[in-house]
């Protein structure tokens, strides 16, 4: 049988500033993957309660429309009772319509 060649492997090492060089990369990937991640988890967060506003702003928007409808029925109501006219809130005094 013949003996198999064995080639001693060329050992290599990088200078401390080529280690330093690559460190200071690994770092710097690292701060960004970092910031990326805070940016996303604030951009989620931003969107859950852009939903909530959203959600506020319709319930809002019914309600104003339910408000507007009672408003609509009152002076209805009381256009039917003492005609058409003019109402001072401040005084409560109600002028006819000639």
């Amino acid at each position: 049988m013949a003996k198999a060649k064995t080639k001693k492997q060329q050992v290599i090492k990088f200078t401390q500033e080529e280690i330093d060089s690559l460190n200071a990369l690994k770092s710097n990937f690292e701060r960004l993957q970092n910031s990326l991640g805070a940016i996303e988890i604030n951009r989620i967060q931003m969107e859950v309660q852009m939903s909530s506003l959203e959600d506020e702003k319709l319930r809002l928007e019914a309600e104003y429309s339910n408000i507007k409808d009672q408003e609509l029925e009152l002076v209805n109501t009381l256009n039917e009772k003492y005609g058409r006219g003019q109402l001072d809130p401040t005084t409560g005094v109600f002028t006819p319509q000639k």
